[in-house]
């Protein structure tokens, strides 16, 4: 069983007991969270799709911890001006589990 949610304006294909780092959620670790975006869900060889939600249906998810990425360089500059621009950037995670997929 699986099921396609959209959560932080992305994607994702999750199946219960996957780990999942997708957008900060308002949530502290050890709080659950539901999913209502549901676009899709696979049930016993039958797959079900919304237009474009499927009622009804709900994912829930157990918060684990909040992060940060990696850092990534901007760096701006046009030549022969002597304008340089460096600034980082790391973008805040949160690292989930999928518990239930209820449709």
């Amino acid at each position: 069983m699986y099921a396609i949610i959209e959560t932080g304006g992305k994607q994702y294909r999750v199946s219960e007991g996957d780990t999942l780092f997708i957008e900060k959620l308002p949530a502290e670790p050890g709080q659950t969270y539901e999913v209502n975006k549901v676009l899709a869900v696979e049930k016993d060889g039958q797959l079900q799709v919304g237009t474009p939600l499927v009622e009804g249906a709900k994912v829930v998810l157990k918060v684990e911890k909040h992060g940060k990425d990696k850092k990534i360089i901007v760096f701006k500059y046009k030549p022969k001006k002597n304008y340089r621009r460096k600034k980082g950037h790391r973008q805040p995670f949160t690292r989930v589990v999928v518990e239930k997929i209820l449709a």
